[in-house]
């Protein structure tokens, strides 16, 4: 049988400093791998001629395989934002789902810096977590799930 283990998920920001604060400042996220990449290696692989990207790669702050990689992308910049509508619907990934021990006290400390929130945390219906929603600097969603029982 052959072994898949989930390995990261990509994030194109266009602010790297501000996504930075998001992710370690407010999340916990530890820097493992931060590089500029660039020659034959990325170009091929992403199919694009010159590609010369930042790369930050991160942990949670828990024992996990799974990392975040944040790209900030110094040539193809163009208006990044403007070519796709960020939703929660649309056909393809739409979010990144991440575990946290207090979501309350997450959320004010969140709200205080300004994240946008689509609603107040809520209770699932049955009782197994709190859940809800934000976006991070780049626009990406970020479900906050606080496990309960």
């Amino acid at each position: 049988m052959l072994k898949v283990e989930f390995r990261h998920s990509g994030i194109v920001v266009d602010n790297m400093n501000q996504s930075l604060s998001f992710y370690r400042d407010l999340l916990g996220y530890t820097i493992v791998n931060d590089a500029d990449e660039r020659g034959e290696f990325i170009s091929a692989i992403l199919g694009l001629n010159d590609v010369i990207v930042r790369t930050v790669k991160m942990k949670p702050n828990v024992n996990s395989n799974s990392l975040i990689e944040l790209l900030e992308f110094k040539s193809h910049r163009g208006d990044v934002k403007s070519e796709r509508e960020y939703n929660l619907f649309r056909i393809g990934p739409t979010h990144v789902a991440l575990t946290v021990e207090d979501l309350s006290e997450l959320y004010i400390k969140m709200l205080n810096t300004n994240i946008e929130f689509i609603s107040k945390p809520k209770i699932s219906p049955d009782g197994y977590a709190k859940v809800v929603f934000c976006k991070a600097p780049e626009g990406t969603f970020i479900e906050l799930v606080e496990v309960l029982r």
